[in-house]
């Protein structure tokens, strides 16, 4: 099954956890810090894969997670990254956020994005060791990874797409000038999904799109065609197909309008691109009148062929490859992009109802620690805040001493103390 869309839930790994652990050693009553640090958890990567022709994996298992860190040990063992989380896509894929902005767009075999980081591992004891603290008791937590949703759309990546009604052709053609074999059968709509084809044409050779047949009204969502317009935005040419056969309500004329409208309104660009305009079925009476006629009324080229004899296909080959050659030397090869988002600010203060609420990952880092009831640990964190601006924040803001702070699951009362701080 052919799936160019899936919505999956990926999450990073969460960091291991520092641990508070001591060697006793004579003179020493409390010991020597030696509590050692947790792992980072495993990024989540998305990379375009030349191996991977579809999203049908990710469309049956849409949650996917990162490995975690493991947690630190004493002796001044650490612990392990974890693994991580590569996600194999076909190139072309698109991924898009939530909010629908274009996070990266795979348009390179190789390229690849990290979407998520995995969670920053614990500090033991022994890494917390400083000028005020020789002999800390606490360690740090490890940061839970992120998670989101995210939207892989794959885009085919194609020299030339061959654009037509349904039952214009386009399927008997590309078996014929390739090794692709797609469905073909006299009903409309046959093709569901597109089909890749590749021409060796003496020594040329590209790939060409067989794009599922259109309707007016494509652009705005009729039809079946209209899922798969996309796949013809990365095509260098177009080859548009116009059928004389009876059973087609409209002229050929008609067709070459209906399609070009069509791929106007889905993308201006798409439309301006090098294209070859053709009438299938030339072994059909009429034909040839029907092409004579496309070429009076568009005054332009117009080439006839039939992919059942064989009749013109040769020639209508060279043409689309002459069309791709003359895409690729007007527009350079596509890069690809990655969105290269800023850092997010590290806490915001709101209120809520009696409460002060501070979220963010520098807030949340702050009173990351093992046990907040031991006055040192209680110190520790208060030192951070004042550090990161977390008071400063919540005194602009109007907080009064006493009032209610909760940061993720810890609470605390807010004490007015200008200057606070110091080095950790």
């Amino acid at each position: 099954m052919f799936v160019d869309e899936a919505k999956i839930h990926v999450r990073a790994g969460d960091g291991g956890a520092g641990v508070a652990s001591f060697r006793r050693l004579r003179g020493k009553p409390r010991g020597k810090p030696e509590g050692g640090s947790g792992g980072r958890g495993g990024d989540v990567i998305v990379r375009a894969d030349p191996a991977v022709a579809t999203l049908l994996d990710y469309k049956r298992r849409p949650h996917r997670k990162a490995g975690s860190g493991t947690h630190g040990s004493g002796d001044l063992r650490h612990g392990k990254r974890g693994d991580d989380l590569v996600l194999a896509v076909p190139v072309g894929t698109v991924i898009r956020d939530e909010q629908g902005t274009m996070l990266a767009d795979l348009a390179r075999p190789g390229q690849e994005i990290t979407l998520l980081d995995g969670g920053k591992g614990g500090k033991g004891n022994a890494a917390l060791v400083g000028p005020d603290r020789v002999a800390p008791t606490f360690a740090e937590q490890g940061e839970y990874g992120a998670e989101a949703w995210v939207t892989l759309e794959l885009k085919l990546v194609a020299d030339a797409a061959i654009i037509g009604l349904p039952n214009a052709g386009k399927s008997t053609l590309i078996s014929r000038v390739s090794a692709a074999r797609p469905k073909i059968a006299d009903y409309p709509f046959t093709t569901l999904e597109p089909n890749l084809g590749v021409v060796a044409l003496g020594g040329r050779e590209f790939v060409v799109a067989d794009i599922p047949g259109l309707i007016e009204g494509a652009a705005e969502g009729k039809g079946l065609g209209h899922a798969f317009l996309r796949h013809a935005e990365r095509a260098r040419a177009l080859l548009i197909l116009a059928d004389p056969s009876p059973l087609q309500e409209e002229t050929v004329v008609a067709q070459v309008r209906i399609l070009r409208d069509e791929l106007r309104r889905h993308s201006p660009a798409l439309a301006a691109r090098p294209t070859v305009v053709a009438v299938s079925k030339g072994d059909l009476p009429g034909a040839d009148e029907a092409a004579a006629t496309l070429r009076e009324r568009l005054d332009e080229r117009v080439l006839l062929f039939s992919a059942v004899t064989g009749a013109g296909v040769d020639t209508l080959m060279h043409a689309l490859a002459d069309a791709v050659d003359l895409a690729e030397r007007d527009a350079p090869e596509r890069e690809g992009f990655i969105l290269h988002r800023p850092v997010p600010p590290g806490f915001a203060v709101a209120r809520e109802g009696e409460v002060w609420v501070v979220s963010g990952l520098a807030a949340e880092r702050a009173v990351g620690l093992d046990d907040l009831t031991a006055p040192e640990a209680a110190d520790f964190a208060a030192r951070r805040l004042a550090r990161a601006g977390v008071d400063d924040a919540l005194r602009a803001a109007g907080a009064q001493p006493g009032d209610d702070v909760r940061i993720g699951d810890v609470v605390f009362e807010f004490h007015d103390e200008p200057g606070a701080g110091g080095g950790e």
